[in-house]
């Protein structure tokens, strides 16, 4: 299946992929996907996470195989069924799933947040949810899910512990992070590297209005003079926000952080083209502050 779909950057819209589980629809973003192969034993991994099936090594590469059904507390897979092996936060990672439906195009506009319609266990490792032809399908959060089997690989905020004591700096900086977790972590984190004026949204759209309220008041100076923002998010993502940031003269010198566990080389094109002005994957806390510091400086 081509999962190559190409987007116009900075159009708010994105690829899902519809996968089956025991006949639910769940769907993850085209973006993080490298393949899709059949299913293939695998070699368990003595004393892994129950979700773990095993490890296997297509094209001489070490990938760990993660059973979803196991994840959203519906038994465990037998083989069969399909693996999409993804690529996001520098890792290679498969997913075994029943069966692919095919590629959506959507708009983050039309993703709303999970509720009552999904179960508690999908709801705690879901992003959003998307309504086409009359079936909802669960996008998942594959972030979280693989930090809750190994919490090695979320943020490393023992960075920012090794920086030691550093000088406070009053910089105003906006945070556009749609996940309560992350966005209290990277708050956390840039207030213990000494960064205090801070004000953090939970998706483009907040962010944005925020930047055109400082506009309209002429605040910005005062308000935003370094923008991070996750490319991932509901209402509006990232790169949109990128976009709409750079092509505005009061706003495009700006400088906008990309920080997003899709930060790969095709992304990183993508941001560029946008005028991103710098552009890291999530797990780099420390990168993250020393950026910062290059572009506003920490005084």
């Amino acid at each position: 299946m081509d999962t190559k779909i190409l987007l116009e950057n900075g159009t708010n819209e994105l690829e899902v992929l519809e996968f089956v589980l025991d006949g639910n629809a769940y769907g993850i973003n085209v973006a993080k996907i490298k393949e899709i192969t059949p299913y293939q034993p695998v070699t368990p991994v003595p004393n892994s996470h129950p979700s773990i099936e095993g490890i296997f090594m297509p094209r001489d590469t070490m990938i760990t195989a993660i059973d979803l059904k196991n994840c959203l507390q519906r038994g465990v897979s037998k083989e069969g069924g399909l693996f999409i092996i993804t690529n996001f936060n520098k890792l290679d990672i498969a997913f075994h799933v029943d069966a692919v439906r095919g590629i959506h195009r959507v708009s983050w506009e039309n993703i709303i947040k999970p509720g009552a319609t999904v179960s508690s266990a999908e709801e705690s490792i879901s992003t959003g949810i998307v309504k086409l032809d009359n079936r909802l399908i669960i996008i998942l959060d594959f972030e979280k899910i693989v930090a809750d089997i190994n919490p090695e690989t979320g943020l490393k905020t023992s960075e920012i512990d090794e920086m030691g004591v550093r000088s406070r700096s009053d910089v105003p900086i906006l945070i556009a992070e749609d996940s309560v977790l992350l966005n209290r972590l990277i708050v956390d984190s840039l207030r213990q590297a000494g960064y205090a004026n801070l004000i953090h949204t939970c998706n483009g759209q907040e962010a944005y209005d925020i930047i055109m309220d400082c506009k309209k008041k002429g605040t910005l100076k005062q308000n935003v003079q370094c923008i991070i923002t996750d490319i991932e998010m509901p209402i509006m993502d990232g790169h949109r926000l990128t976009r709409l940031v750079k092509e505005d003269e009061a706003t495009k010198d700006i400088p906008v952080i990309i920080f997003s566990s899709l930060v790969n080389e095709e992304m990183k094109r993508k941001g560029d083209s946008l005028g991103a002005d710098a552009q890291l994957s999530k797990p780099e806390i420390g990168n993250l502050v020393r950026v910062i510091d290059q572009l506003v400086g920490n005084k």
